[in-house]
């Protein structure tokens, strides 16, 4: 829930204010001008891709009905059922696990058991009411309370060994979609300095802004760790940078509500904490489909559409409404992916479209890794990954490409094939700030072409860029641009058939390197 109305406002402005300022790459149309004539013939089946169609289909699968799809719940199977039942129907063959539409595998979660308990001077802290942990972790902490006031000079002598107390400073400007994160965010970033200097724990009080968010975030806080499994082993980033993390003994970072401040700075106060751990498997799924290519000699050349159609579940009540059912992220691409398919399904490009809708993005892009470690083709052979992620909400006629620009750019290729069908198609004016490495919400490490890029694939990202209802119970099928998703549909169709018709695949670019 954010801070106020006036900040909402202000922040959605400011959104579409950085939208709408930038101006299209290389002299293109304004935006909003009609396609020149003939794109219709260039691109055939535009005229598959229709509003009602994704109206329909979003209003379906980011309705009620589905509980906001949260990975590894049944909610989320029964969403992906759907889609597969929805790409059957568009006419993809299946291109999953054994002649199916299903590419099953498990997500291990971590979590700090019901069981453990916090402590102030002996009084009980409610966990996750009163206290969140945010990270599993097995240990015992029985140490005096020393209370550092924000900005206060501190040494190790004095931490080590001590439980450290401190609050949040509200930070002087915030936009309304870092706020969403802004709680947890600000608590590690609070407690870091103390962790480094060997506390015994750390716990972090929140300020009005992290109070506002305490509920949303001691849910996220209170359901753990999320990774992919193989045989009991849960890589959390299993991409090549960070191998695997398991929950061990350490400091632990708590974050707790406003009324714990008084006890924690009362003279000569001590924290008792047991924190212990549990861990279950659960299913989650990634459909994929295909249509096969026109041409013989490129049959074994994929473009690949990618998604994920997971979202946050249910969660806590904002204004009475506990469904978040994530219309914007990710419903209105897991839509539009099924338009893109009745489009090649229609006419089909020479290369063969592989469409492919991850599951458990929401838990750290977990379908999208594991499919770059089991790809369903070999994964020399996908010659491009066109991937979306929020396609339908803030100014008409703004857009951005994430992976355009360096260090992010891994395919010149492959980024001017988007940029020339915006121009012929579909004239977005595009953002180019938030595919900066400068940008504070570092948009371009939040999907799923990330672990396809790193695995040396041309990726490309296509996006509407956060707004104030993301992650909240008001990200519903009312608030979409229906008009904007089906030209943001239209464009990432044409992109993907010129890739798929070009006589060569798109090339990575020699030296890619991301900055982390």
């Amino acid at each position: 829930m954010l801070a106020s109305r006036r900040l909402t406002l202000l922040a959605a402005a400011t959104l579409v204010g950085a939208c709408s300022a930038s101006a299209p790459p290389g002299g293109a149309p304004p935006a909003g001008a009609p396609a020149p004539r003939g794109a219709d013939a260039a691109f055939p089946a535009l005229d598959a891709i229709r509003e009602a169609d994704l109206r329909r289909d979003l209003y379906a699968l980011a309705g009620d009905h589905f509980r906001g799809r949260e990975a590894g719940t049944l909610d989320e199977l029964r969403a992906s059922v759907w889609l597969a039942e929805q790409a059957r129907a568009a006419g993809l063959e299946p291109a999953g696990d054994d002649g199916t539409y299903f590419q099953w595998w498990s997500i291990r979660r971590y979590r700090i058991s019901d069981d453990s308990r916090i402590a102030i001077d002996g009084q009980p802290v409610r966990l996750f009411a009163e206290a969140a942990v945010l990270a599993p972790v097995d240990t015992t902490v029985d140490a005096p309370i020393l209370f550092v006031e924000p900005g206060a000079p501190v040494d190790s002598a004095a931490v080590r060994g001590r439980v450290v107390a401190t609050e949040l400073v509200p930070p002087a400007d915030v936009s309304a979609a870092a706020l969403q994160r802004y709680g947890p965010g600000a608590v590690r970033r609070a407690a870091a300095p103390f962790v480094r200097l060997g506390a015994a724990a750390v716990v972090v009080v929140s300020d009005t802004l992290a109070e506002a968010r305490f509920g949303a975030g001691g849910d996220l806080m209170e359901r753990g760790r999320y990774g992919v499994d193989s045989a009991g082993f849960t890589a959390y980033w299993p991409d090549a940078r960070g191998g695997a993390r398991r929950p061990q003994g350490g400091a632990p970072v708590i974050w707790v509500r406003r009324a714990l401040l008084d006890r924690l700075r009362a003279p000569d106060a001590r924290l008792t904490a047991r924190l212990t751990t549990e861990n279950f498997l659960y299913p989650s799924v990634n459909i994929v489909g295909r249509v096969p290519g026109t041409d013989p000699a490129l049959r074994d050349e994929y473009v690949l559409y990618s998604g994920h159609q997971d979202h946050d579940g249910v969660r806590t009540a904002v204004d009475g409404d506990s469904i978040w059912n994530g219309a914007d992220d990710n419903g209105t691409v897991s839509v539009a992916m099924l338009a893109i398919a009745r489009a090649f399904h229609q006419a089909p490009g020479r290369r063969p479209v592989l469409f492919v809708w991850h599951g458990a993005e929401e838990r750290g892009l977990l379908g999208s890794r594991h499919f770059v470690m089991h790809p369903t083709v070999p994964k020399e052979q996908i010659a491009a990954v066109l991937n979306a992620d929020m396609i339908g909400r803030n100014d008409p006629d703004s857009a951005a490409l994430l992976g355009a620009q360096p260090p992010h750019r891994n395919s010149t290729a492959l980024v001017e094939m988007a940029l020339r069908a915006n121009q012929t198609v579909t004239r977005f004016a595009l953002d180019t700030l938030w595919d900066r490495p400068t940008h504070r919400e570092r948009w371009y490490f939040r999907s799923d072409h990330l672990p396809y890029a790193r695995a040396g694939v041309p990726a490309i990202e296509f996006s509407t860029n956060l707004h104030p209802d993301y992650h909240t119970p008001r990200d519903e099928p009312g608030r979409i641009d229906y008009a904007k998703l089906a030209r943001m549909t239209r464009w990432m169709y044409a992109t993907g058939w010129l890739v798929a018709n070009a006589a060569q695949r798109p090339g990575v670019d020699p030296g890619f390197r991301l900055e982390r």
